[in-house]
């Protein structure tokens, strides 16, 4: 977003429409693939309504963040505005703890979508070993440590060497991601598989709605409430459409549009991409059934239902272009991770090192820093200890908690920016409707008191505590590193004696 950064004042040049922002946020649909398994293997067919009602909430939450990001025009995203927001005017301290509250906000939302990277790279892994027989016996961990170190070693070349056309490459994106995934369900729904026999069957829904052990007892309120935090993950990360808020042409009119079109479509494509899921194969075809020798999907359920309605021949293309779009997501999340990075390390939250450019204007040691993390990512996943193997869920619930967090954080600044004497009074060229800061504090408290501590509750029930650790240390590690930071950059530790 900052490449449009002018060289004065810090402001955003106002260069694109809200088409291009469409564009731009179009990919999010790619994002329920990693959540569809376990999702549906928690509330089976009811993961219809939940994925629904999700998108919905991005709906309260992401109009709120339309209404900041064109408020706080000089801002890095929404971690950037709450920075602003609870910074305060004169600095009497010598760690400035509102500084820390809006750092902690961008960390959250880096581990958030930094993990893209090592989510993907696994799928892409679990898709090959289920489409190339020769590679099914070969051991996992080696595949997806040769395939991660493929992946982030040509991210950081081909990405070094510059950026262009955000919007035309949003567009590429969009129809690499959106096509494929919707011919192949199409393909289930109305072509009804190779052999004409038919697939989709909507009592296979009716009939399997919830798990035969479900009372809506507290225990299942709260494995309900998890997996609503692990898929707004993707549910809500439409909100992409709304941070480009400064750079739109006219954001009173561009930043509604941009944001409700994408809104809509994952609105439809969610439900459309769950409802023709559940229905084409049923539990115990996305789990599989060893008593009745049925193989399950798992995460690479979609295959399934290429290689059932395409064929042998017509299901591996298809899902080659499905690969495809998984690696133009990688290729989004590791940009936009890095150059968080970097943006951190310039308002003095990381380390100098991160902030240091190449000659192309690129953030190589960020690229770099990115790729390592998302490879211990991988091995962290993949490593068998005792009876457990993590898997790509592992890492995206660990990432879904930090998600929470920032929604928490960036939501609490909205409110801020609406009742404090210091921002209530700015010009807002797009203006949520009349009492939204309401609605985002009730959001706040959602976010805070039960999807968090449900889904932590979700996380231990599927995986014990190994994803809690490794989320809890990733997050917590960042408070040394930026009082760190404080004490030894010089620029910051000359304000914070003077304070």
């Amino acid at each position: 977003m900052s490449e449009n950064e002018e060289a004065t004042g810090g402001a955003l040049v106002r260069s694109i429409t809200w088409k291009q922002g469409l564009f731009i946020a179009l990919g999010v649909p790619i994002l329920i693939l990693p959540s569809l398994y376990d999702v549906a293997g928690t509330i089976w067919a009811f993961s219809i309504v939940m994925w629904t009602i999700c998108v919905l909430q991005g709906f309260l939450q992401n109009t709120a963040y339309g209404e900041m990001v064109t408020v706080f025009p000089g801002a890095a995203g929404l971690p950037g505005c709450a920075q602003v927001v609870f910074t305060p005017e004169v600095r009497t301290k010598k760690y400035d703890t509102g500084k820390l509250i809006g750092a902690f906000c961008a960390w959250c939302y880096w581990f958030a979508w930094t993990p893209v990277v090592s989510i993907f790279t696994l799928m892409i892994g679990d898709y090959i070993q289920y489409f190339v027989p020769a590679l099914a016996d070969v051991d996992t961990l080696l595949l997806y440590v040769v395939l991660g170190l493929i992946i982030v070693v040509a991210m950081t070349i081909i990405s070094s060497r510059g950026l262009t056309g955000g919007s035309v490459f949003g567009l590429i994106l969009a129809i690499i991601a959106i096509v494929p995934l919707v011919v192949i369900l199409l393909g289930a729904l109305v072509a009804g598989g190779a052999d004409g026999g038919g697939m989709f069957n909507f009592s296979t829904i009716t009939s399997e709605f919830l798990p035969p052990d479900w009372h809506w007892a507290s225990t299942d309120l709260m494995l309900l409430f998890g997996v609503f935090a692990l898929a707004q993950w993707s549910g809500c990360a439409w909100e992409t459409a709304a941070l480009y808020g400064p750079e739109y042409k006219d954001p009173s009119k561009d930043v509604p549009k941009a944001l409700f079109a994408c809104g809509i479509i994952c609105l439809v494509l969610y439900f459309f991409v769950a409802t023709v899921v559940f229905g084409s194969l049923g539990m115990d075809r996305i789990e599989g059934n060893d008593a009745l020798g049925i193989e399950g999907g798992g995460y690479h359920s979609i295959g399934l239902i290429a290689k059932d309605v395409f064929g042998s021949i017509g299901g591996p293309i298809a899902l080659i272009l499905l690969v495809a779009a998984m690696v133009l997501i990688i290729q989004t999340g590791f940009l936009g991770s890095s150059r968080t990075l970097y943006y951190m390390s310039n308002e003095g939250n990381l380390p100098k090192y991160l902030g240091k450019l190449n000659k192309r204007g690129m953030p190589v040691n960020a690229m770099i820093t990115v790729s390592v993390f998302n490879m211990i990512l991988v091995v962290t996943a993949t490593v068998q200890i005792g009876d457990f193997t993590g898997g790509p869920m592992m890492i995206l619930a660990a990432s879904a908690v930090a998600y929470c967090l920032a929604h928490v954080v960036a939501l609490s600044a909205y409110v801020k920016s609406k009742t404090n004497i210091r921002f209530k009074d700015l010009v807002r060229p797009f203006s949520a409707p009349k009492g939204w800061k309401y609605v985002a504090a009730c959001m706040v408290c959602y976010e805070a008191f039960i999807l968090i501590p449900c889904l932590i509750y979700w996380m231990y029930e599927q995986y014990g505590y190994l994803t809690m650790i490794v989320g809890m240390i990733i997050l917590v590690m960042f408070i040394p590193i930026w009082f760190y930071t404080q004490g030894t950059n010089p620029g910051i530790k000359a304000q914070a004696e003077e304070a």
